[in-house]
């Protein structure tokens, strides 16, 4: 009896303690991985909320700058006082340069910014999309590089393609899908018939009603195509939750 216990503990004991070791290094590095995702994640969280605020700060500052324009624009007035000595023909061409200057639409430049990592841009526009609730700026960058787009996508919507915002042409727009509520995460769910508000610098906003909705692969640029038939239309592009396409929403002032 006392033999068989002895050979049983010289036979188990090396491994088990090997099998001990090997299961505590994989229990501590399994904890150590799943504390390292879950940092990754709040920090995304956090990353993001911060875009968030960022974004929200730049469209309060571009509603601001409107009202102010609107304002002046409107305080703006010209008091012409007609006398009989003053020269009537150098009076009436004063006016008529006034009436020209009044029906001037207000075009207020923008301050140009910066992002963290150095790239320089400008708000155009603001997209606002009641179904969603959605309001965010819309930003352009100097050079239109790849690099810069990325870069200014981490803090809203950004210009990618085409002509000024609520001109003749497509003027796209890409917003990124971070599969929550913020940027353009639920595009992918609207629906034909669904409503895009467009202001522009002057102020001036125009509705577009979705006609299309469709997936393409990432290298497919054909929805950004300028042939509208002389139309103002919009594309709101963004990725499909798992990032593999891209979702295009097409639409048509009205």
């Amino acid at each position: 009896m006392n033999q068989i216990l002895i050979t049983e503990k010289l036979y188990i004991t090396p491994e088990l303690k090997r099998k001990k070791k090997i299961y505590k290094f994989n229990f501590f590095l399994s904890i150590f991985l799943v504390c390292v995702l879950i940092s990754f994640y709040i920090y995304a969280e956090y990353d993001r909320n911060k875009s968030e605020e960022t974004s929200l700060g730049i469209m309060d500052e571009f509603n601001n700058e409107l009202q102010e324009d609107t304002t002046v624009a409107k305080n703006n007035v010209l008091i012409v006082v007609l006398d009989d000595s003053t020269d009537n023909t150098e009076t009436q061409e004063s006016a008529n340069h006034n009436n020209k200057v009044a029906d001037t639409p207000v075009r207020n430049q923008r301050t140009i910014q910066s992002t963290s990592d150095g790239y320089k841009y400008t708000t155009i526009a603001t997209i606002n999309i009641p179904k969603l609730n959605l309001q965010y700026p819309i930003l352009e960058g100097t050079t239109g590089s790849e690099a810069e787009t990325e870069s200014l996508l981490k803090i809203s919507p950004t210009k990618f393609w085409g002509y000024d915002p609520n001109e003749i042409g497509n003027f796209c727009i890409v917003g990124h899908n971070y599969r929550n509520t913020k940027f353009f995460s639920k595009v992918p769910t609207l629906e034909n018939g669904d409503v895009i508000e467009i202001t522009d610098l002057s102020g001036r906003t125009l509705r577009y009603s979705i006609y299309n909705k469709y997936e393409v692969i990432p290298e497919d640029l054909s929805c950004t195509s300028q042939l509208t038939n002389g139309k103002k239309e919009i594309t709101l592009i963004t990725c499909t939750d798992d990032s593999k396409m891209r979702v295009i929403v097409k639409a048509r002032a009205v």
